[in-house]
């Protein structure tokens, strides 16, 4: 096979964060074990997602690093405790910088000399493309996980086709079920996100919920979420407060659903991953930031983006009816 012939052994994949990126970039793992069996794969990460990465059947292992850490602390012995450790992994044959940042390709540069990022004009940050050793070219406006696909595709020179990602098994595997409602359907909303932009109008979610008259399931992940959340509990007449999940609780959660509703964010994502039906709302981003399908689907805000410079005050998705997302959650849990 290919890789065997260029003696192509142990591949590290360098994407540090956030969830959403991860989850997007993560799905190239079964491709690659699809393709390459034999071949060791191996993941560099921020210390927080180790544990949703380790649940991929596809990774071999899984390498945490504290960057975030050393950055609000400023202690050099914690960078030099990362640096190290990077040293200190062993001779990979290939390292992908799926990140594209600066920060990434220092990391790659620093396990090895053989790397591969997206080359000056396909990543926000050009001079990370000075750290590769090769580099392949596709624009930025892509869709991220078509771009994520193409790189390793490029990397490992193995064709990653629509109807493999279409057709992609669940990313992660289940720490555990969930026993939800047997009566109605089960939804999930996402409630929060990175940005105040981002994030839907609870008052508008509430109206989803009460006209969907289905269980709906109100994920949070902060203290300020979980007050949104229990205010949406209070008012609707069918919504359930959610418990506080860990990253993989929240997979088997996500996982459990018939649909998911919710904004731009790493748990909106999750659905996509599983394979579990998903509305998307976007406000200040684009669609660009998922794979649509036709179970999982966006709607956007009227507003115009400019992703290269995107506008935190653009607060448009709260322009999006309630009655848009009815419609669509409709067609999707039912058939409609």
């Amino acid at each position: 096979m290919l890789l065997m012939n260029k003696k192509i052994h142990r591949v590290a994949i360098i994407r540090l964060s956030a969830l959403g990126d991860i989850v997007n970039s993560a799905i190239v793992l079964q491709f690659i074990k699809s393709a390459y069996p034999d071949v060791t794969i191996e993941w560099i990460t921020e210390e927080a997602f180790a544990p949703l990465l380790l649940t991929s059947a596809d990774l071999d292992k899984v390498h945490a690093i504290n960057l975030k850490k050393f950055k609000k602390e400023m202690s050099f012995s914690l960078l030099k405790e990362n640096i190290q450790k990077l040293q200190s992994l062993g001779k990979f044959d290939l390292i992908i910088d799926m990140q594209g940042l600066i920060k990434s390709a220092l990391v790659a540069r620093t396990v090895g000399k053989n790397t591969h990022g997206f080359d000056k004009n396909s990543t926000r940050e050009s001079l990370a493309a000075f750290f590769y050793k090769n580099s392949s070219k596709i624009p930025y406006e892509n869709g991220v996980v078509e771009r994520n696909c193409f790189l390793l595709s490029d990397a490992l020179e193995f064709p990653i086709t629509d109807a493999m990602i279409l057709n992609k098994k669940p990313i992660f595997t289940l720490s555990q079920e969930f026993t939800l409602q047997t009566e109605k359907k089960n939804i999930a909303f996402v409630i929060g996100a990175s940005w105040s932009s981002k994030i839907y109008p609870k008052e508008q979610i509430l109206k989803v919920c009460n006209s969907l008259s289905e269980a709906a399931y109100i994920i949070w992940g902060s203290e300020s979420e979980k007050k949104d959340a229990q205010w949406i509990c209070e008012h609707a007449d069918s919504a359930i407060l959610a418990p506080k999940l860990t990253l993989e609780e929240l997979v088997a959660f996500i996982s459990s659903m018939d649909l998911l509703i919710g904004n731009d964010t790493g748990p909106t994502h999750l659905a996509w991953a599983q394979n579990i039906p998903s509305i998307t709302l976007f406000g200040p981003t684009t669609q660009r930031m998922m794979y649509t399908t036709p179970k999982n689907i966006a709607i956007k805000s009227p507003s115009k983006v400019n992703i290269l410079k995107i506008n935190k005050n653009d607060y448009s998705i709260k322009d999006i009816q309630p009655k848009v997302i009815t419609l669509k959650a409709k067609e999707l849990l039912y058939g409609l």
